[in-house]
């Protein structure tokens, strides 16, 4: 007859290595790569009105039930004005306004915006349509998200390429929250 701690030591000794093994594979394959930015932005072409098409759900955003837009105006100082605003469920309009600093070095595809100083958000530029039309925002740890439209409306042409980059990207597109823009 076997010794039965011998022989669970001896499987044990098998299994853990192949377990381990598992286990990293199984975690490098879930990791998406780092989010990445458009290879540049032109800021006075991107200055303007944007409508929220879609967005992940945040904190800050909450009280945010219809009619979504994001104002982006230049500053004196070389900064960008930002607007943001929002008709809460009551009816009435939220409006919260920051601004917006270019990183160096990320040819303007990456912006520090702060809405309360010291603390700013990432602000990163992952999809932009050639003619500026429509753009993708998010967070390079993927907590934050937003489909922006100059118009209240993307046509689904337009829609699928937004939603192909943010697949590609490694972003979930279940978690996305899709806006009414029903007084713009």
């Amino acid at each position: 007859m076997r010794d039965p701690l011998k022989l669970a030591l001896a499987c044990g000794a098998l299994v853990l290595p192949f377990s381990v093994a598992f286990t990293a594979c199984r975690a490098a394959q879930s990791d998406p790569p780092p989010v990445q930015t458009v290879a540049q932005v032109e800021i006075p072409r991107y200055l303007g009105k944007w409508y929220e098409i879609a967005r992940y759900p945040r904190f800050f955003q909450k009280q945010c039930v219809s009619d979504v837009s994001a104002q982006y105006a230049p500053r004196k100082d070389g900064r960008v004005e930002v607007t943001n605003r929002c008709r809460k469920r009551d009816g009435s309009i939220d409006e919260a306004r920051g601004v917006a600093e270019v990183v160096d070095g990320s040819n303007n595809t990456k912006l520090e915006v702060t809405f309360m100083p010291p603390f700013s958000g990432d602000y990163w530029i992952i999809g932009l349509d050639q003619e500026y039309r429509w753009s993708i925002v998010a967070s390079p740890n993927r907590r934050s998200l937003w489909i922006l439209s100059r118009t209240p409306s993307l046509d689904k042409k337009d829609l699928d390429s937004a939603l192909r980059i943010i697949r590609t990207q490694g972003f979930a597109l279940d978690k996305l929250q899709y806006t009414s823009q029903d007084n713009p």
